[in-house]
């Protein structure tokens, strides 16, 4: 049962879309010791705030439906908030759940601006548990390994440019979003590691959250005619991959054959068009934010068991390398059905 509350103007209820190491327990308060608990049904009469940041984006939208599917499976009711993909009204969400009294929150992104609302739900005796969220107040957070990830894709990338070239990077979100950090600094070491004759356009370049592709678009339009053919050879965006589909937009828009994209995220939406003959998307990251989700939403209820609860729970990504993985990856991941 999901209970929802319309009332609250401030808040975009998100009710019903269709959309590695090991640690002990970070929370201060101590888990419960399980007892009389139902293992099949652990969150049985225990009502589970699940806040996501927005749910325009593919990642976004199977996170959070993988969270509510599994805290229902296990008996919870679900209590849950959408941000609308603005950070500050995703951070005083978590408000409510404070005032519900909740017995635990799953937080599904957002940036620092979060972290005091989650202090407040740990020094309330409420466990967090992150899904793509790092915090110190969390007991866990679940999410890909994005250093194995960032790893894959500059050797991706530095084998599409045959060793050699000048890429320009998107990377607004570096420094401020732990994981896209993670994915960024992984890539660039590879490159730097195994690809020295590789360079890095400077500036980067800053994308933006809403309207990503158009925006990118634009941007790199304007970056085509500043660098003509033979100057730059790969456009990547370092944390996630909706404003690719802009920038392999404006390559085509210009005519260039010579410039190749690289991002990381691989949802159904790039897959397609990377799977297209001759296209420039020639790298990504293949991510699982259902199971990652999933995962967040069974260390609740092994929170409430009274087990071991790791830290960080670390999912594989899936490297995609060119139209034939790209094409193999999608009916994999079911995308094509």
């Amino acid at each position: 049962m999901r209970k929802s509350l319309f009332a609250l103007p401030a808040i975009v209820v998100a009710a019903g879309l269709a959309l590695a190491g090991c640690t002990t327990v970070s929370s201060e308060s101590s888990a419960p010791n399980g007892e009389g608990v139902d293992a099949s049904q652990p969150l049985a009469g225990k009502t589970i705030g699940v806040a996501v940041v927005g749910t325009q984006h593919f990642w976004d939208r199977e996170a959070f439906q993988g969270a509510v599917d599994e805290v229902e499976k296990l008996g919870g009711t679900v209590l849950t908030t959408d941000g609308n993909r603005d950070n500050t009204l995703h951070a005083q969400n978590h408000d409510i759940f404070l005032a519900q009294n909740v017995d635990a929150v799953i937080t599904i992104l957002g940036d620092a601006s979060v972290d005091p609302k989650l202090q407040q739900l740990h020094d309330a005796g409420i466990p967090v548990f992150g899904v793509d969220h790092a915090s110190e107040w969390a007991v866990n957070n679940a999410q890909s390994d994005n250093e194995v990830g960032g790893t894959a894709l500059g050797k991706i990338t530095g084998d599409a440019l045959g060793g050699e070239g000048s890429i320009a990077v998107f990377n607004a979100f570096g420094s401020s979003l732990s994981f896209c950090g993670e994915r960024y600094d992984a890539w660039k070491n590879e490159l730097a590691t195994n690809y020295p004759n590789i360079k890095l356009i400077e500036p980067e370049l800053a994308e933006q959250f809403a309207n990503a592709p158009d925006d990118a678009r634009q941007q790199t339009l304007a970056l085509l005619e500043k660098y003509p053919v033979g100057t730059i050879q790969d456009i990547h965006v370092a944390c996630w991959d909706q404003p690719a589909i802009g920038v392999v937009q404006a390559i085509e828009d210009s005519g260039r054959t010579d410039v190749k994209v690289t991002a990381f995220d691989a949802g159904p939406d790039t897959l397609e068009i990377m799977s297209e003959p001759g296209s420039p998307f020639v790298g990504n990251i293949a991510q699982l934010p259902r199971k990652i989700a999933t995962i967040s939403a069974d260390n609740v209820g092994k929170y409430f068991l009274g087990e071991e609860v790791e830290k960080v729970s670390y999912v594989d990504t899936i490297p995609v390398a060119g139209p034939d993985e790209a094409k193999k990856v999608s009916k994999e991941l079911g995308y094509t059905q």
